[in-house]
């Protein structure tokens, strides 16, 4: 098994998706790049610990490969908004890939290139080296799955799942 540790914005939209991925064994919400040790989601919500909201994806490569895992990525969230996704905002919202290794941080780099085709405007994803991931209350985990039917999961979270599941059929589990 492979990690995979990625932002987009809100971690419940992240984590919704890559739960419907073949070969994913695992998507966990929580948080990464931050100063403060174990944060509280009240602490990263002010935006004060530096975290962002992230996913920790661990995969099986001979099923789906990091190179899929990052293309499925740019299409779920909006890499050209500084510190935004949607209504969410704060660079605790911040587009970002942290890297486990050099080959993860040249196949992110080779995939913001082709990536940025997609996008008329300049992808800001942030690209840095895992410091440390804690994952977020369990509250937060599989959020989508337990909550289908609030707000910000059917206007916000499951138009994601759409767009995954039209665009990746193939790689989807359910």
């Amino acid at each position: 098994m492979e990690k995979a540790l990625l932002g987009g914005g809100c971690f419940w939209c992240i984590e919704a998706v890559y739960h419907r991925v073949r070969g994913v064994e695992s998507a966990i919400s929580g948080y990464a790049g931050g100063k403060r040790k174990n944060p509280s989601y009240e602490q990263v919500c002010t935006g004060a610990t530096g975290h962002a909201e992230v996913v920790e994806v661990t995969f099986d490569p001979d099923i789906i490969t990091y190179g899929e895992i990052l293309e499925i990525f740019w299409a779920i969230h909006d890499p050209t908004t500084l510190n935004a996704q949607g209504a969410d905002r704060g660079t605790q919202y911040r587009s970002v890939i942290y890297y486990y290794n050099e080959q993860q941080r040249q196949a992110a780099l080779e995939s913001i290139r082709k990536a940025q085709n997609d996008w008329n405007d300049p992808i800001v994803t942030e690209l840095s080296p895992l410091s440390e991931f804690y994952p977020a209350e369990p509250y937060h985990q599989n959020y989508y799955d337990e909550h289908p039917t609030q707000g910000y999961c059917y206007a916000v979270i499951a138009p994601k799942i759409e767009k995954f599941m039209k665009k990746f059929a193939e790689k989807a589990t359910r």
